[in-house]
């Protein structure tokens, strides 16, 4: 557990950058803090591993003040991972994630052995241990940065904007890659972040700070969205905080059999199973491989149903999801209906946007918030 009390940060000038803020940041979870440029995020989090002294108040790990502790061997309990991942450009991977432990005093080849089990542990594979961080993606440096963070196994996680160097897509990869890595490790993180998409997905505590490092509100990420604190949290937190809330209550919706065709299989076949001109084309394992439109008239080429005719919009539900996900799998459907499917991708059925809506309009916006997006 990381606790701030009345903790301070002002600077000569009279900038204060953090204003007597007071939170808990509980044990095994992640705390999240967002907010606009200026509010002092990362100056509190940099506090917690003295990287930034405090004017005043104190911050305590587990009840044992930070200042107590002999500056460099507090770090060495923290794990700590920043933007565009922070490593040694002339060392190889394995070497730039297995620096903690040989700073402690590890062999280096019971360093190297840990190097590469987190390397595979964060979806990096063992044949990169040689490289150098100039030959690896963004997301892959990010992911280096992340096992680097692990290697000591810190019961403590300090991330300062990790993925927000990346573009969207390797983005959600690493949110994805981080919360099963957390289901896994239950380490007590602190995560900043400017993103409230991010905050909310990330976050099993978010804590929102204004200008000046003041806390305007501590609150789950349901609870954030549904009553936000004051109208600075509700112009941060956006006008679609109710569609956001969605993330938060399970999509206990009618999920009906969807006709399939599968690839390989004759177009007039498909046109037999359509609905509205749409069919829902599967492979063999009876996983969606994409939308076929088949208008009066035909206009398609071939005889056979081939993924060049596909129309690969939409997103996919999980069966047993949020209600977000399964109106934006409709609402993102050329077909306007949307794909549920299972943990293995199998096709289970679909749902329609009228469907999702009316079951909100049945049982109310904020119903059973809870769980993480």
């Amino acid at each position: 557990m990381i606790r701030f009390d009345e903790v301070t940060k002002a600077y000569p000038d009279g900038t204060v950058a953090v204003d007597e803020l007071t939170l808990t940041a509980p044990s095994g979870q992640i705390t999240v803090f967002v907010g606009p440029s200026g509010c002092g995020k990362t100056t509190s989090l940099r506090m917690i591993n003295r990287m930034i002294e405090p004017t005043s108040g104190t911050i305590t790990i587990d009840d044992r003040d930070v200042t107590s502790v002999p500056a460099t061997e507090l770090r060495r309990g923290i794990g700590y991972v920043i933007q565009h991942a922070g490593l040694f450009p002339h060392r190889t991977v394995a070497d730039n994630v297995a620096t903690v432990p040989l700073l402690t005093g590890t062999n280096r080849r019971q360093a190297r052995t840990r190097a590469i089990e987190l390397m595979e542990r964060v979806g990096l594979p063992a044949s990169f241990a040689d490289r150098y961080p100039a030959q690896l993606s963004g997301g892959q440096q990010q992911r280096v940065g992340v096992a680097r963070a692990l290697a000591a196994d810190p019961p403590v996680m300090l991330m300062d904007e990790p993925f927000s160097a990346v573009d969207p897509v390797v983005r959600d990869q690493l949110q994805r890659e981080f919360l099963r890595l957390q289901e896994e490790l239950g380490k007590t993180i602190v995560f900043v972040t400017h993103d409230i998409d991010e905050a909310i997905r990330l976050g099993d505590t978010v804590a929102v700070l204004d200008v000046g490092g003041r806390l305007a509100q501590l609150a789950t990420p349901a609870d954030l969205l549904a009553t936000p604190a004051d109208p600075f949290v509700a112009g941060f937190v956006g006008r679609d905080r109710g569609y956001r809330a969605l993330a938060f209550v399970s999509a206990e919706v009618a999920v009906v059999p969807e006709p399939t065709v599968t690839l390989g299989e004759p177009l007039a076949r498909a046109r037999d199973v359509a609905v509205d001109d749409w069919v829902l084309a599967v492979d063999a394992g009876h996983r969606p491989q994409g939308w076929l439109h088949l208008p009066d008239g035909g206009g398609l080429s071939g005889d056979e149903v081939q993924p060049e005719l596909l129309n690969l919009g939409g997103t996919l539900a999980p069966a047993g999801g949020t209600l977000r996900e399964a109106l934006d799998a409709a609402l993102s459907s050329p077909s306007g209906r949307g794909v549920v499917v299972d943990d293995d991708g199998r096709l289970v059925g679909s749902v329609s946007a009228a469907t999702v809506l009316r079951h909100i309009d049945t049982a109310g916006a904020g119903v059973s918030p809870g769980g993480r997006a």
